[in-house]
């Protein structure tokens, strides 16, 4: 999903940070020169935050009345703050790696850009990302506890779209996602052999724009849906560094509660280590890939419970760079066989959620040309070839034979599901290529895919 962002109510100037929850009425601009007159010295200025560490957050470019920003936001929510940093002193938060002190981020600084940076202008924005809990010290880790607690302490993980993607209410998504089905026209649900597990590919992105794709998948895939025993989710983590981020809470959809299987998280969970499992789960509040899914996962089973095992995956850049597969990492490798035991005997569908290629300037690349729409449609088509084979590892080395320069968020959960799956052969339904900016120079390729 190409989250778009509503800068109607930021206001930013040169040589200055904001935190943008603070409202025009008060007097909470946050100047990175504010609160440098609270009695410190020189040196114990320099030294206040010792070797400071940036969270994994949400950094997107921004462009505010002509100048260009960086928009800092925390994927976990553990901060509710959102900090506007003008993007040439944005260039310190490079240094915010666990390894500089002030003074070693000035002279950083100096040394790679020529500029003499003043130490109070670099302990103000320090400042600024200690007060909103950005950096990884023990104030955010207290916060992150209790956030922690207080999210698995509810009954269930609340929709965090319903409203804003989808209707909140039964009838009301009802009613959408059925004009989506009787709109993918003839297309009959698969008979399903449950000898052995079936998977699908759905996409992630919002429904207004791939709810074709996600209907004609769907609508192919519906006795699985409707008859599975078991369904194992694995969608792509947007924002985090975790290899796979766990929860033993339930989704919630506007048709009830999908139940979690917890006894499946808690093996998953020790084999692949308690403090690894979950230190990305609150980032399960927020991701929309999983939710979007859910979604029409409960309306294939019209809103019949079924147990689900909810998986955020993370990136796999480091086999990127390597001749090894994914599937030779202990971590991957005791991930899958955990899944596989618990999924013998059971009617199991897995799901993979995942888009295909991200190009253009949305997400940092040149405008799209039709020369480069017709590459990209032959990129993606290698990589659905793969898929249609059943070939996990020739998937994954179509990904890393470009070093994916068309930002397909999808290759861990697709890869994955294939794994799980035991290379299934996959036919394809649907797929679209997505505007991703008012420009038309920047899309999302989305696809679906039955395996059984």
């Amino acid at each position: 999903m190409n989250d778009s962002l509503d800068t109607n109510n930021q206001q930013a100037d040169g040589g200055v940070a904001r935190d943008m929850n603070h409202g025009p009425d008060q007097d909470h601009d946050h100047r990175l020169d504010d609160g440098l007159d609270d009695g410190l010295d020189g040196e114990e200025l320099a030294h206040r935050h010792g070797a400071p560490r940036l969270r994994a957050l949400d950094v997107r470019p921004l462009q505010h009345e002509g100048e260009p920003y960086i928009l800092l936001r925390d994927p976990q929510q553990v901060s509710e703050h959102q900090l506007l940093v003008p993007q040439p002193l944005g260039a310190v938060l490079a240094f915010c790696d666990g390894r500089h002190d002030i003074p070693k981020m000035v002279k950083a600084f100096d040394r790679r850009y020529g500029i003499a940076l003043p130490t109070p202008r670099v302990a103000s924005l320090l400042d600024m990302l200690d007060n909103a809990l950005m950096l990884d010290n023990q104030r955010a880790a207290a916060a992150t506890a209790a956030a922690r607690a207080a999210f698995r302490s509810q009954p269930c993980r609340a929709p965090a779209l319903a409203g804003p993607a989808y209707p909140a209410g039964d009838k009301e998504l009802w009613r959408l996602l059925q004009d989506y089905l009787e709109g993918a026209g003839e297309v009959a649900a698969l008979p399903v052999d449950w000898s052995h597990p079936v998977g699908l590919l759905s996409p992630h992105i919002d429904y207004s724009r791939g709810g074709e794709v996600y209907a004609q998948v769907w609508k192919r895939s519906a006795q699985a849906a409707a008859e599975a025993e078991l369904v194992i989710l694995l969608g792509t983590d947007h924002y985090g560094s975790d290899l796979f981020s766990l929860t033993r809470q339930s989704y919630a959809t506007p048709y009830g509660v999908l139940p979690t299987d917890t006894a499946i998280v808690d093996r998953l969970a020790a084999a692949i280590g308690e403090d690894a499992a979950y230190a990305g789960e609150l980032r399960h509040r927020g991701e929309h890939s999983l939710e979007l899914v859910a979604v029409w996962l409960h309306h294939l089973r019209a809103g019949r419970p079924v147990p689900v095992v909810p998986i955020l995956t993370g990136s796999f850049h480091p086999w990127l760079r390597s001749s090894a597969s994914p599937g030779d990492a202990p971590a991957i490798g005791a991930l899958l066989t955990v899944l596989a035991e618990a999924m013998a005997g059971r009617r199991t569908l897995v799901v993979a959620s995942g888009d295909l290629a991200h190009v253009g300037p949305a997400f940092g690349g040149r405008p799209l040309t039709a020369a480069g729409r017709q590459r990209l449609a032959a990129a993606d088509e290698e990589l659905v070839n793969a898929m249609r084979a059943g070939g996990s590892e020739a998937f994954f080395a179509a990904i890393r034979a470009v070093g994916n320069r068309n930002n397909v968020c999808g290759v861990a959960p697709i890869y994955l599901a294939m794994k799980l799956l035991g290379d299934l052969p996959g036919e394809q339904w649907g797929y679209a290529t997505c505007p991703a900016d008012d420009a038309g120079a920047s899309a999302v390729t989305v696809t679906g895919m039955l395996f059984a």
